[in-house]
């Protein structure tokens, strides 16, 4: 497929998505839609991928759902579900490879919940997380009413969703909404350059991790959403024993024993 309204390019076995539509403040059509989730099986078919970055172009991260497009005639909102977002969040969260969104500015609506279903969320300090669903009329979609009350709680996600305050980087790294706010760059830097500097070096370092036990721990973790204790205890005996039988595992034990770095190869 060729993009027309995302960037994507892989470095180091980090491949970056930049959603680019940055004079509408990245919000998805069906266009963009449809090429994130090609990315996204490109990620997962391509072994060179060991981590995965999603950010933005311009001011936003993304504001959402083009309402333009969504009120067109002939346009339904459940095909809007089934076929752009929840293929969207399902990749990301079924992807054998983390994912760190890098929110560089307002992240609205779907925008923000697709930003919550990454495995690591870092936010420029300026940015911003709406659940806009309310102020016209909707339900929060995009795996929103799944994960923000896991992050937060079951009272701050109602108030947010039904009230749809603006939360700050810096209070939703508090709420644990996301993993860190980034200082915005210095005067006179392009916008959200500590940020992706900081969000690189991050995807980086994952990417040269065990990416096999990254998946594994990213499934153990999908599964406890729905499990109880005792079964959760037979997950993670059935996911360590395949970990145990890795090269990646044995290459960290003889590593640790020999007193040197681990080199790993993501198997």
């Amino acid at each position: 497929m060729t993009y027309e309204k995302l960037l994507f390019s892989i470095t180091d076995g980090v491949a970056t998505l930049t959603l680019n539509r940055p004079d509408k403040l990245n919000s998805f059509d069906r266009q963009m839609s449809l090429e994130v989730i090609d990315a996204l099986d490109t990620c997962a078919a391509d072994a060179s991928v060991r981590a995965v970055l999603i950010t933005g172009a311009g001011r936003a991260f993304s504001a959402g759902q083009d309402l333009t497009e969504a009120i067109a005639p002939g346009t339904k909102i459940e095909d809007i579900l089934t076929t752009q977002y929840n293929p969207i969040v399902r990749r990301i969260r079924e992807l054998k490879k983390p994912v760190i969104a890098a929110v560089n500015g307002v992240a609205a609506g779907a925008g923000a919940n697709i930003a919550f279903a990454c495995d690591l969320t870092l936010a420029a300090e300026s940015a911003n997380f709406i659940q806009s669903f309310i102020n016209i009329g909707l339900i929060p979609d995009s795996g929103g009413t799944f994960t923000l009350p896991r992050l937060v709680g079951m009272q701050q996600a109602f108030g947010q969703m039904i009230l749809a305050p603006k939360v700050s980087a810096k209070e939703a790294e508090a709420k644990g909404m996301i993993w860190k706010a980034v200082p915005d760059a210095d005067t006179g830097s392009e916008p959200g350059t500590s940020l992706m500097t900081e969000a690189t070096a991050l995807a980086q370092k994952l990417a040269s991790m065990p990416t096999k036990a990254i998946a594994l721990t990213k499934e153990a973790l999908n599964r406890s959403m729905t499990n109880g204790l005792s079964d959760q205890l037979d997950v993670e005996n059935e996911l360590q024993t395949i970990a145990g039988r890795s090269h990646d595992y044995n290459e960290g034990v003889k590593a640790f024993l020999e007193k040197r770095k681990p080199v790993y190869r993501g198997e």
